[in-house]
């Protein structure tokens, strides 16, 4: 399930109505950066007892094309290891 930047604001926004809207479209804003930032630098991040975010490297390597039965070359890239904490995981696994 995706959800809109938009969705989020409107969500906070009715569980915290002394936060004005355009104050907690700044935060989702520094948050989103920030994380992106990080990410490009290939950090680590956690929010305790929330989830963590970590870049994982995949080594260059040989594979083939199924269909031709060729061989082809795959560069190392990075992708994102996403991981929800314990107490997170037994929630949603009630």
């Amino acid at each position: 399930m995706s959800t809109k930047k938009s969705e989020i604001i409107n969500i906070l926004s009715n569980n915290y109505p002394n936060f004005l809207k355009k104050d907690l479209k700044k935060i989702i804003d520094i948050f989103i950066s920030e994380t992106k930032n990080s990410l490009k630098r290939h950090e680590r991040i956690e929010l305790r007892d929330v989830f963590s975010i970590e870049p994982k490297f995949h080594k260059a390597r040989e594979a083939r094309n199924p269909k031709t039965n060729e061989k082809i070359y795959i560069k190392g890239k990075y992708s994102i290891n996403f991981k929800f904490s314990k107490m997170w995981s037994k929630k949603i696994n009630e």
